[in-house]
C-alpha cells in the first residue's frame, strides 16, 4: 500500500526543513570559533542553550499537539524559526547570533513532535513505515543542506544565513497552503503527551532498566556530537577547507538513506547485539578519526560511524518500546530523546573544555574510554531484565 498524500506532504515539508537546517547547523561551531574568534567552550555552551531551548521546546510541542492544535502548533513554531531565521541574515554578530541560535532550537524543537506525531496519526495502518518515512527525509535533508551548505560557505557566511532562512521560508509557505486539513486527519486516540504520561510509575524495574540503558545512550550522544564541535573545528586548524567538512556530513545523511536496504542484511534478533556491534563500530571511527590528517581519512572514519549510528540509532527506541507498560510508551520514548539531547547538550560544552584547556588528543583518548561504557550499561541491562 501507497503512502497517503499528508505523509507525502510530511516527507517533502521535512527534507525542506531540515535542507534549511542544515546549512547553518554543522557549521555553528567553525563560525562562532573562526570567523567571530570565541573559544570552543564558549560556542559549546550557545550550542547547549540551544539543545536546551530544543527540549522545551519538544515538550511543549508534544502538548499543544494534544491540547491545542496541530496545525496552529506549528504554524506558530515554523513563524518563530523563520522570523529569527531572517533576522539573523541581516544581524549575525555574537550577540543576536546567540539569541537567534536558541529561538530557532525552541521553535524546531516544538516543531518536530508534531511532525512525528502527525505521520503516527494520520498513517496509523502504516506502523515503522510512516517514521521512518520521516526519518530518511531528515537525513536526506542533512545530505543536501551539507553539501550545498559547505560549496556557499566557503564562497561567503553571509549567503549561509539567506539559504537558512529562505528555505525556512519556503517550509512556512507548505505549512500555511497545505497543512491546515491535518487537524481533521489526526486521531487523538492515537497520542498522548509526555508530561500527561508522567504519572507514577508503576514497573519500577522496568524503568530502571530503561535508565541503565539510557546512560550508554548518553554517552553515545556525547561522543558522537563532538563531529559537529570540536572535530568539526579541529579539521579546520589542519587545514581541511570547509566545504570538504560539509561533505562528510553530506555522506551521513546519503549514506543512511541509501543504506536502508542494506540494513536488512543484519538480521539478528536480539537488539542487544546491534548495540554491541554498533558500539564497537563506533570505536573504530573515532580511533581513525584521533589519527586523521587528512580529509580521506576523516571521511572513512565518518562511513564507519554513519554504520555505527545506523545500528544502535534505531535498537534504543526499540527496546524502549519492549521496556514501556500498557500506556506508557510515549513517556519511555520522551526519556530516550530527552537522554539524547542532553547528549547533544553537554557534548560541545564539556567537550570543547577539555580541547581549550588541553588538547584535542586528549579529548579522543576520552571519547575512546567512554565508548566502553555502552557494553557495561547494555550488559546491566540484560541482567536485569533476565533477573
Amino acid at each position: 500500500m501507497g503512502m497517503p498524500k499528508y505523509i507525502w506532504l510530511l516527507v517533502i515539508a521535512t527534507t525542506i526543513n531540515v535542507t534549511g537546517g542544515s546549512f547553518l547547523w554543522p557549521l555553528n561551531t567553525i563560525y562562532m570559533h573562526n570567523e567571530l574568534g570565541k573559544s570552543l567552550a564558549f560556542a559549546g555552551v550557545i550550542l547547549m542553550l540551544n539543545q536546551g531551548a530544543a527540549i522545551v521546546g519538544n515538550l511543549i510541542g508534544g502538548a499543544l499537539f494534544d491540547k491545542f492544535s496541530p496545525y496552529k502548533t506549528i504554524l506558530y513554531s515554523t513563524l518563530l524559526v523563520t522570523s529569527a531565521a531572517i533576522f539573523l541574515s541581516f544581524h549575525h554578530t555574537i550577540v543576536p547570533y546567540s539569541i537567534m541560535l536558541i529561538l530557532i532550537g525552541f521553535g524546531t524543537g516544538a516543531t518536530w513532535p508534531v511532525m512525528f506525531a502527525m505521520a503516527g496519526s494520520i498513517w496509523p495502518e502504516g506502523g515503522r513505515r510512516a517514521f521512518n518515512a520521516i526519518y530518511v527525509a531528515q537525513n536526506l535533508g542533512v545530505a543536501l543542506g551539507a553539501t550545498i551548505g559547505g560549496f556557499v560557505a566557503s564562497i561567503s557566511f553571509n549567503y549561509i544565513f539567506i539559504a537558512n532562512a529562505s528555505l525556512f521560508f519556503v517550509f512556512l509557505l507548505m505549512v500555511l497552503f497545505f497543512f491546515r486539513g491535518m487537524d481533521e486527519e489526526r486521531d487523538r486516540q492515537m497520542h498522548t503527551t509526555v508530561i500527561e504520561q508522567s504519572k507514577k510509575i508503576e514497573n519500577k524495574s522496568a524503568f530502571r532498566s530503561l535508565l541503565i540503558l539510557c546512560s550508554g545512550f548518553f554517552v553515545v550522544w556525547f561522543a558522537y556530537s563532538q563531529w559537529q564541535s570540536t572535530i568539526a573545528s579541529h579539521t579546520q586548524d589542519i587545514g581541511i577547507p570547509l566545504e570538504q567538512y560539509s561533505t562528510l556530513w553530506a555522506i551521513n545523511g546519503f549514506l543512511i538513506v541509501l543504506g536502508q536496504p542494506l540494513l536488512k542484511l543484519f538480521t539478528w534478533q536480539s537488539q542487544k547485539t546491534y548495540i554491541y556491534v554498533g558500539s564497537t563500530i563506533f570505536l573504530f571511527s573515532f580511533i581513525i578519526a584521533m589519527v586523521a590528517d587528512q580529509f580521506v581519512m576523516f571521511a572513512v572514519a565518518m562511513v564507519i560511524l554513519t554504520i555505527g549510528e545506523m545500528l544502535v540509532w534505531p535498537a534504543i527506541p526499540t527496546l524502549a518500546d519492549e521496556l514501556a507498560p500498557k500506556g506508557r510508551a510515549g513517556f519511555y520514548q520522551g526519556i530516550v530523546n530527552s537522554v539524547a539531547a542532553a547528549g547533544r547538550m553537554l557534548g560541545p560544552v564539556l567537550g570543547g573544555l577539555i580541547v581549550d584547556l588541553f588538547h584535542i588528543q586528549l579529548l579522543f583518548f576520552i571519547l575512546i574510554f567512554l565508548l566502553f561504557i555502552p557494553y557495561v550499561t547494555t550488559t546491566l541491562f540484560d541482567r536485569r531484565i533476565q533477573n
